[in-house]
């Protein structure tokens, strides 16, 4: 199974062609729109099989499968946390999509949402074949020291749960070592971060896993693409 990663910086109607190279079973997009109200009839055709959630039409979290894997939408209590997509693939494989986010929150941003989410749906994601797919916008880099819901602290939950960063075993990289930013804040090659993960279940061997290069991606968007073939 092929499955990306992309926050495609809006506008995925013009763009989604351009992963097509990727030739992934399932594609996870953040900022992308709602198929259902999108008038690009192209766009629609491409998510014959999807499913998306979001506040505005503009701006959503979508995954996408190819013709004959079935997404079904798990429904859970995820308010007011911002913004997961939990859905069962071909009836057995829990994926949790994820695009963290601000979420008015004074003090539970970002990976806070991601810590809020384990505490009250874990048991989502204690499967050997669970995937925990996205942009996080966190790197231990990013710790504090009198946090208890810090990226290593998720980190260490994902792991008892039996979920391991695909990129980190794939390349031998310790959290918050990264040498593959996966993103170019404001497309300033100075400001690279590492903040777009995938986790999969004990029952997965890694086989590959890709990140774009900014010289290919950084007009489309200030997120690249990462892709995890996985068996």
């Amino acid at each position: 199974m092929r499955v990306l990663t992309w926050n495609c910086n809006g506008a995925f109607r013009k763009k989604f062609q351009l992963v097509s190279e990727y030739d992934a079973d399932i594609l996870v997009i953040q900022e992308c729109e709602d198929p259902h109200q999108s008038k690009g009839k192209h766009y629609q055709a491409f998510a014959a099989n999807f499913l998306w959630h979001g506040k505005t039409k503009n701006k959503g979290l979508g995954v996408f499968a190819k013709h004959g894997i079935s997404l079904e939408q798990i429904k859970l209590n995820l308010k007011p946390l911002e913004l997961f997509l939990p859905c069962m693939v071909d009836g057995h494989i829990p994926l949790l999509a994820t695009w963290t986010k601000q979420a008015n929150s004074p003090n539970f941003a970002y990976i806070g949402q991601l810590w809020k989410f384990l505490q009250q749906h874990k048991f989502f994601l204690n499967n050997p074949f669970a995937m925990l797919v996205g942009d996080l916008n966190s790197n231990k880099r990013w710790d504090e020291w009198d946090r208890w819901w810090n990226h290593t602290d998720v980190v260490r939950e994902l792991s008892e749960l039996g979920l391991e960063s695909a990129y980190h075993s794939y390349f031998a990289e310790a959290q918050g070592d990264e040498t593959r930013p996966t993103l170019y804040l404001h497309r300033n090659h100075s400001k690279s971060y590492h903040i777009d993960y995938g986790f999969f279940g004990n029952a997965w061997k890694i086989v590959t896993v890709e990140v774009g290069s900014a010289d290919k991606w950084l007009a489309q968007s200030d997120h690249m693409p990462m892709l995890f073939e996985i068996t």
